[in-house]
This record gives structure tokens, C-alpha cells and sequence, in this order.
């Protein structure tokens, strides 16, 4: 089960056997509207604060998951889940509403990731039958976090990324139809130095080589292996970084195997400059439109390498700069496991 340093392997290939995922308005006028369980006219959901609307968005992609899958939430024996607000509060009372056993994670916009790469831990090893897993981010959220409150109109670099709003989730199983999780590549902490917090994707394209090139080797496969190696959120910027990287390093990716969540989700002209970002991003683009078209037969492997930045205003107050990860799982289709 464990391979080389950093590599699992899992032999009873839990089986992703329902999703769910919810966006917000903009999303709605992007790329792959269909894609989504459920769309939102605006970004309050009815809420006094968009911190709140955040938790909505990850209630609903939970229970949509959870009642695609044919169960109860007194059926899932856990759940593991993150986000970017402080003390990650939006997974914490999303918990709270579904009365689960939580584990809360943190890995910025890698958590997609590493809650389904832990999740597969835990049901291949037989520690759960059904558990959840997800993450959410919100726009407004972010950028007053992070950045600066969208009242004040404040100018973005072109390297300046959009953070998704929504949520996805996903109910993974130790049987059922769906695709299977085969493998995850935990990745290590990559700090080139950068400390612009508008460049995230080229800050963590580092992090995503690290984790591809680690995962390859560690399985040894080759990256044809996959029909489909897809980042988390590197954007225009980070993507093109990366892609350098990895022909410096060797590795025989194509351009068309070598896509983007950040860069998938949005349609061209929708003002988000390098693209897409978030612990969304990801979470909606795999759960929803990447694992339709697996569905559909259009890909049977896939490898993805979710990506963060870990970094906080605290750090940056400080002129710290931007550690960054990534954490890679392997999709493959399966049936009746």
C-alpha cells in the first residue's frame, strides 16, 4: 500500500459512488454550467454575510452528494472537509448541520485533494463504509481575506486569479458503481521565495511538478499512463511555469493531456485575468465535470493534482513568502467493486 516516500497505493479501490456540487452566479455564466447540481442567482443566499452564504453553499453540495449516493446522513461515518475562511469555520458549522464525526483539514486550495486522498486512506483500510468529503470558497470571502474587499474596486495584476464560488463534495464508498480512487501521492511543502499573493500560480507550479514528477516515479507509470493530468488552480500563469518545468525535468507531457481546473471553469471573456482559484476550483470542476465525462467514456484515467498556497494575511503582514503544496489522486473508472 505505501510506495517509495510519498506514494499510497490503495488495493480496495474505494469507489466515489455520488457528488455534489453547487456554484454561484458567475459560475452560472461560465464554462460548464451543466455541470453543476445546482446553480445560485446571487452570492448572499439570503444570508446577513457572505461568510454564511459560504457555509450554504457547502451544506447543499453535502447533501446533494449525500442524496445522490441513496443514503442518510446517519449514514456517513465521517466527514472530512475544508476552506479558506479563518479556523476553517465554513467546514466546521457545515459539520455541526450534518451532526457527522469531522476531521477538519487545511490545505488551502490542495484540500480537494487531500480530503479524498485521507478519505480513500480510511475506507480502504477499513475504517469507514460511506464517508464525505469537500471543500467551498466564496469570492467576496477570499478577496477581503486575503486580499482587498470588493467595495473598494481595488486594480489586479494580469498573474491575479478569480476565486470560484460553491462548493463540491463527494461520497466515497468501499463498494458501488463509480470511479475508483487507486493511488494518492501526498505532496511536500515547495517555497521558491514568491511573495506576491496576486501570483499563486506561479507560486505553487513548483509544488504541482514536485507532486507529478514524485507520483510518476513512485508508481512507476509513465505520464501516458493517464488520459488526463489536471491541476487544481495554476491558472495561465502557473500552468505555463509548470509546463516548462516539467520538459526541463523530462517528463513527456502533452500540452492537450496537461490541462487546468482554474483554466476550465470559466468561459473566454469573463474578467479573471490568469483564471480560476479557490479550494473550489477544484472541488466543482472534478466533481462535477471531470468525472462526467469520465462517465461518459471520454477518459478512464485521470491524475489530479490539486495545488495550494499556505499562506495567511498573518504571514504575509510579515513579509513572509509563500509556502505552497500540491497532493495528487489517481481517478480511474471501475464498476461493481
Amino acid at each position: 500500500m505505501f510506495v517509495g516516500h510519498h506514494t499510497w497505493t490503495f488495493e480496495q479501490q474505494p469507489v466515489i459512488v455520488a457528488t455534489g456540487t453547487v456554484g454561484g452566479p458567475f459560475e452560472a455564466q461560465g464554462n460548464i454550467p451543466d455541470d453543476f447540481d445546482l446553480l445560485h442567482e446571487d452570492v448572499w443566499l439570503g444570508q446577513d454575510s457572505h461568510e454564511k452564504a459560504e457555509k450554504v453553499f457547502f451544506e447543499e453540495a453535502s447533501q446533494k452528494a449525500i442524496e445522490k449516493a441513496d443514503l442518510q446522513k446517519e449514514n456517513i461515518q465521517f466527514f472530512l472537509g475544508g476552506d479558506l475562511v479563518n479556523q476553517i469555520t465554513t467546514s466546521s458549522f457545515t459539520a455541526r448541520t450534518l451532526e457527522t464525526p469531522y476531521l477538519g483539514l487545511f490545505g488551502a486550495c490542495s484540500t480537494s485533494m487531500e480530503g479524498l486522498a485521507l478519505g480513500a486512506f480510511i475506507v480502504n483500510a477499513g475504517g469507514a463504509r460511506h464517508l464525505l468529503t469537500g471543500s467551498a470558497s466564496h469570492n467576496e470571502v477570499t478577496e477581503k481575506q486575503f486580499r482587498y474587499p470588493t467595495e473598494y474596486g481595488a486594480q489586479k495584476p494580469p498573474t491575479a486569479q478569480w476565486t470560484v464560488t460553491g462548493a463540491g463534495a463527494a461520497v466515497l464508498s468501499d463498494s458501488g458503481k463509480g470511479p475508483c480512487v487507486t493511488s494518492a501521492t501526498i505532496g511536500r511543502v515547495i517555497d521558491m521565495g514568491m511573495s506576491d499573493p496576486f501570483n499563486m500560480g506561479g507560486a505553487m507550479a513548483p509544488a504541482a511538478v514536485d507532486t507529478i514528477e514524485t507520483h510518476l516515479k513512485e508508481r512507476n507509470v509513465d505520464a501516458s499512463y493517464y488520459d488526463l493530468i489536471v491541476t487544481g488552480d495554476l491558472g495561465e500563469i502557473g500552468q505555463s511555469i509548470a509546463f516548462e518545468l516539467m520538459n526541463k525535468h523530462k517528463l513527456s507531457i502533452t500540452k492537450d493531456q496537461f490541462q487546468d481546473c482554474g483554466l476550465m471553469i470559466y468561459r473566454k471573456g469573463q474578467p479573471v485575468l490568469a483564471g480560476a482559484s479557490g479550494a473550489a476550483c477544484s472541488a466543482t470542476v472534478v466533481y462535477g465535470h471531470l468525472l462526467n465525462r469520465m462517465q461518459q467514456g471520454e477518459f478512464k484515467r485521470i491524475l489530479v493534482v490539486a495545488t495550494g498556497a499556505l499562506l495567511s494575511p498573518l504571514t504575509y503582514q510579515q513579509n513572509e513568502s509563500i509556502p505552497c503544496i500540491a497532493h495528487a489522486v489517481s481517478i480511474e473508472t471501475g464498476g461493481e467493486v
